[in-house]
């Protein structure tokens, strides 16, 4: 009864990640574009004190700024939106595909056969250069250095 119940949540998460509901309202919850595609008017066009255009040259001129760069946005993502999410789509799979099918069982495979040779390297340290070593460190510890101040 449990295994069911554990089995049938499962089916449900999946279900919900593929189905899930899309925030229309907030389309960056990660603000990954925060800082890279906020351009507004005041950020590109700027008159200095003493410089100034007529007043309805200046707020012609944001209006057209802002409802070209709004409607030439929406225009080219209605226009390249769906082909670019089908090619990044493809992408991201392919990078996928490529990590779980390729790149993780390579690297479990060379640590799998880099551990041998790691125990055999090991082995070898161990039993030559050990004994070595114990032999020096033996050879050295009878050495005294004494310092005198001659004046």
């Amino acid at each position: 009864m449990a295994e069911e119940q554990t089995e049938l949540e499962e089916r449900i998460i999946i279900k919900d990640q593929l189905t899930k509901e899309i925030d229309l309202v907030n389309r960056d919850p990660k603000r990954i574009n925060e800082d890279v595609v906020k351009v507004d008017f005041e950020d590109v066009i700027a008159e200095p004190v003493g410089t100034y255009s007529f007043d309805g040259v200046w707020k012609t001129s944001y209006t057209t700024f802002t409802v070209s760069k709004y409607w030439c946005y929406r225009l080219l993502s209605a226009i390249l939106g769906i082909p670019l999410a089908v090619i990044w789509g493809f992408l991201f799979a392919l990078i996928s595909f490529c990590h779980i099918w390729a790149v993780v069982p390579c690297i479990k495979s060379y640590l799998i056969e880099i551990q041998c040779v790691s125990r055999i390297y090991s082995l070898c340290i161990h039993t030559f250069c050990d004994p070595l070593f114990e032999a020096l460190s033996k050879i050295c510890s009878n050495v005294r250095v004494t310092l005198r101040k001659e004046i």
